[in-house]
């Protein structure tokens, strides 16, 4: 393939990468747009983990483009699958039924929606979507990203791609260190950011849990994989805080740090339609199988679906022995994952507790069709954090808990949207159990995109200005989204008026400026008054 230009150019097609493109294209830029995995879409297709969001999802705080994913996810439902009257008539329908979010649905419907969203951009050349891709090196010019070449990895041959502007959106963090631009892994100490719930020296190597999730549904018939080759490592394997061993029903709340046993039952007959998820009230794990529920056969016609399905991105799978990012044995450590993963179903399908006293259930059945693989496995890691910028803003543990007077997260004047999920970090290579702390809807402010030094590459999603503890509040779905949109419509913007992500920020008059562009396009930069934390 020749070398490629493009004025943007959009490494990474995950959440945050495909609203940057849709953002750019919807500004009358040209944009290329690069991939690793088969799937466009990153958290809710190829790492396969539904919408994480928070309770006030369906009246306000998201954006309008984020609105019109999760509308055409409900409408590809009711065009193309046997709902029942019901639930075609279930204004908010939620195909799965499950705890964890009022939008629980198959990785392949949202994959399908991505490319609706995108395919007239395709048809009339103004997007070019490089795929399967992975950056390789990149080339700078003082303080500017010249160009950033990429493995087209169906034929192993390369291709360079210049731009005037670079957005980082790959899932954790890759073109910062291929660019040499600045930044952050692992945890700060307390003393950088004056954070409570951050450790008193800086670890580097401490990194939230990376899971290998997977779909199941449960029919009649013994559906039991051959056993792992790491699986008596991994049935051997009990944490120090876990309180049994990892492969159980047994572990630690995420909110309160009590060991408990959670309970399993497939296909519990519950009444589908009474669901009604809000993280605010209850985290909903109370039944794993409901929890991560993507399909629940109950809202189909009879007959249509023998199980439901239901996503397996539960506590046992979370990986948290070694570091990976930057690591030099990394793929050693992410087969070491899938392996883990591969154990747990091979564990519940031979050797798990059941409500009747029995043990095993091997009717369990691994869909790799539900997540496009031929092992069942989905196709990517669902990355919980990722190298992030050193940016010109960064938002720490104050300015979004909920210890302020009025209970408020800090106002940024430079806001480009709004977030909203408790501070949830998944236990850690560095040791720590999970870090589970109240907090208030926040704002995102302009800076955190903007890196210190580099002039033409913006952050998105993960990669953003946050710290390890407040990623785990800014990482999920919807401000991923929202990050995208707001870096791919500041690079058309400083295009079409000749300015620098720097000097947008630096002016109040400029700021607000493109403020109001945002609005226009339907981002909300502040909350209602009358919203609080949880």
């Amino acid at each position: 393939m020749p070398d490629l230009h493009a004025p943007i150019l959009v490494v990474g097609g995950g959440l945050g990468g495909v609203a940057a493109a849709l953002a750019a294209l919807e500004a009358g830029q040209r944009v290329i747009l690069t991939e690793e995995f088969a799937w466009l879409g990153g958290q809710s297709t190829s790492q396969a983990v539904p919408f994480d969001e928070h309770p006030w999802v369906e009246d306000f705080g998201v954006t309008a483009r984020y609105r019109r994913l999760r509308d055409g996810v409900r409408q590809y439902y009711r065009d193309h699958y046997p709902l029942t009257d019901r639930a075609r008539a279930w204004t908010e329908l939620n195909p799965g039924a499950g705890w964890v979010s009022k939008l629980c649905h198959e990785p392949r419907v949202a994959l399908a929606v991505i490319e609706d969203m995108l395919a007239p951009w395709r048809t009339n050349g103004a997007l070019v979507v490089l795929q399967p891709a992975r950056p390789v090196s990149a080339t700078t010019d003082g303080d500017r990203v010249t160009s950033v070449t990429f493995d087209l990895l169906d034929d192993g041959s390369q291709v360079t791609v210049t731009a005037d502007y670079v957005i980082e959106a790959t899932e954790t963090g890759e073109l910062l260190a291929l660019t040499g631009t600045e930044y952050a892994i692992g945890s700060e100490a307390s003393s950088e950011f004056d954070e409570p719930s951050a450790p008193d020296v800086a670890r580097p190597d401490n990194h939230q849990a990376v899971s290998i999730c997977f779909a199941v549904d449960h029919v009649d018939g013994d559906h039991t994989i051959d056993k792992p080759a790491m699986y008596d490592l991994w049935a051997s394997h009990q944490p120090e805080f876990w309180g049994a061993p990892l492969l159980s029903w047994t572990g630690p709340e995420p909110r309160t740090l009590n060991v408990s046993t959670r309970h399993f039952e497939p296909n519990p007959g519950d009444d589908a339609l009474a669901v009604r998820a809000d993280q605010s009230v209850t985290p909903g794990d109370g039944n794993l199988w409901t929890f991560r529920r993507i399909l629940a056969r109950d809202l189909f016609t009879p007959g249509s679906f023998d199980s439901d399905i239901t996503l397996v991105n539960w506590p046992q799978i979370d990986y948290f022995t070694h570091p990976i990012i930057d690591a030099a044995d990394g793929e050693k450590r992410l087969e070491e994952a899938r392996q883990l993963s591969l154990s747990f179903l091979y564990w519940m399908q031979t050797e798990a507790p059941r409500p009747d006293g029995g043990t095993g259930w091997p009717g369990l059945r691994i869909r790799p069709d539900v997540v496009g693989t031929d092992d069942g496995l989905a196709m990517a890691p669902y990355w919980r954090e990722a190298r992030r910028i050193k940016a010109v803003t960064t938002v720490s543990e104050k300015d979004v808990w909920m210890r302020h007077p009025d209970d408020r997260a800090r106002s940024f004047a430079d806001s480009i949207g709004v977030g909203m999920y408790r501070i949830d970090l998944h236990p850690s290579t560095g040791g720590d159990n999970y870090i589970d702390v109240p907090a208030s809807p926040f704002q995102l402010p302009l800076g955190f995109l903007i890196p210190r030094r580099v002039t033409n590459l913006l952050a998105t999603a993960k990669t953003v200005g946050t710290t390890h503890i407040t990623n785990g509040c800014y990482r999920l779905h919807p401000v991923e989204w929202n990050t995208g949109e707001a870096a791919g419509a500041l690079a058309a913007h400083c295009l079409a008026y000749g300015l620098t992500p720097h000097q947008v920020h630096e002016s109040t008059a400029l700021t607000e400026d493109f403020q109001q562009t945002l609005i226009q396009q339907g981002v909300e930069v502040a909350w209602p008054d009358h919203v609080r934390g949880y």
